[in-house]
């Protein structure tokens, strides 16, 4: 995608008039960084999509996949933290750049609690098998597929943004997170009555729940990933807000 389509790549060519700082002197660090940050989006992105397959088809082999990929998702967080210190020590970013390094900063923390997420996932399909050979009720497993759709939906639109920039997709993640969240509910409301409905084991009961709230922690970790590019082009947005 050409530079003139993304603001991502414009900020990284072009002067910022108020400072006075260019984004070419940085010797393509914050370029890496953007790379950086991309990257482990669609990283991470892949890890709930499989953790989801995995606890749909009961995959324990795709379980295990996504929790040996763990750690690829901690070493991206750990460059990605290196590179900020470096570029903020070296340069003094000020007013855009530092923007763009303040977004990178704080999406990389987000991507990594959602990989978390996903890797908790996994560990609580292995368990369930581990404790119970009796398949997952059928109803059950398309409520937890249709919640899985809302979050896949929900993310992959907030990562693509650091991709390839639209702010209507923006503003519909941050604008739409309340509509989002009644829907995610509504699913949830759904598998708990069926859970009170069904002959379910306990265990495996409360962590059907457990996988829920994971699924619902990503959605807002989804919100921050938006409100981040937000501020990245724009400035102005609060970066405070914790999932």
């Amino acid at each position: 995608m050409g530079a003139a389509n993304n603001p991502f790549l414009e900020l990284l060519t072009m002067n910022d008039r108020g400072e006075g700082h260019t984004f070419k002197r940085f010797d393509g660090q914050l370029s890496n960084l953007h790379l950086m940050v991309t990257k482990m989006g669609q990283s991470v992105h892949q890890q709930v999509q499989d953790a989801l397959t995995a606890f749909r088809t009961q995959d324990i082999a795709l379980a295990q996949k996504v929790l040996a990929r763990h750690s690829d998702i901690d070493r991206m967080e750990l460059a990605a933290d290196a590179e900020i210190v470096e570029v903020i020590a070296r340069n003094s970013p000020l007013a855009s750049d530092l923007r763009l390094v303040v977004a990178v900063s704080k999406s990389v923390g987000d991507l990594q609690k959602i990989g978390e997420e996903a890797t908790r996932m996994a560990l609580l399909l292995e368990e369930i098998r581990l404790e119970s050979s009796t398949p997952l009720i059928e109803s059950l497993m398309d409520g937890v597929d249709r919640m899985g759709v809302l979050v896949l939906s929900h993310l992959d639109t907030a990562v693509g943004l650091f991709d390839q920039w639209d702010e209507q997709k923006a503003l519909y993640v941050i604008a739409g997170h309340q509509r989002m969240d009644g829907d995610f509910q509504a699913e949830l409301h759904r598998v708990m009555t069926c859970l009170l409905e069904e002959s379910l084991d306990v265990k495996a009961a409360v962590r059907l729940v457990l996988l829920a709230k994971s699924l619902d922690r990503i959605i807002h970790h989804a919100l921050n990933l938006a409100e981040y590019a937000m501020f990245e082009i724009y400035g102005g947005f609060d970066l405070s807000s914790e999932a």
